[in-house]
């Protein structure tokens, strides 16, 4: 499968580490709930994490060597794939793995190099560049001021998220 072949829509938030991809995410997705969509996120990390508590079960089989663990109960189910420490996730490979049938739209949070539709976060007082002045696939920039030079995608205020699920709510409609 490749990312075109998804059935359905993937929109992702991409920027440099700091702008505040999880703040508006935290902020939007309510929103979007509340519109009645079903959303999965997929989230991107550069750091090494642990999800597991140690001593339970799973964090014990996994430091055992199990590569694949899937913990399930009628709470909530997680899937923990040991990676090799250098070979990035695959984003094709990690939207697979989710339940299609109960989804209308996959948000991505990170990922900002995969060819998909995004929305920018920019802060220009952090001094980084624009993604969509290389990136065709942003379709807007969230910001919190607006950037010194004219861009030919819409601006979104960065504090409004109402505004910014509007944006993927409209999206979504003229897909």
């Amino acid at each position: 499968m490749n990312l075109s072949d998804f059935p359905l829509p993937v929109l992702g938030f991409a920027a440099y580490s700091g702008s505040g991809k999880t703040t508006l995410l935290e902020q939007v997705i309510p929103l979007l709930r509340q519109s009645g969509l079903r959303l999965a996120l997929v989230k991107h990390s550069h750091h090494d994490f642990e999800m597991d508590k140690p001593g339970k079960d799973s964090d014990r089989l996994r430091k055992a060597g199990a590569g694949q663990i899937l913990l399930a109960s009628k709470f909530r189910t997680a899937w923990i794939r040991e990676g090799d420490g250098e070979t990035e996730p695959d984003l094709v490979e990690l939207l697979a793995r989710l339940d299609t049938g109960a989804l209308d739209l996959v948000l991505v949070e990170g990922f900002r190099d995969e060819a998909v539709a995004k929305i920018e976060i920019h802060r220009p007082s952090l001094g980084k560049p624009l993604l969509c002045s290389k990136d065709d696939k942003v379709l807007a920039v969230a910001t919190d001021q607006p950037p010194s030079q004219e861009l030919a995608v819409p601006l979104l205020a960065l504090n409004e998220p109402a505004s910014v699920a509007d944006f993927v709510l409209d999206w979504l409609e003229g897909r």
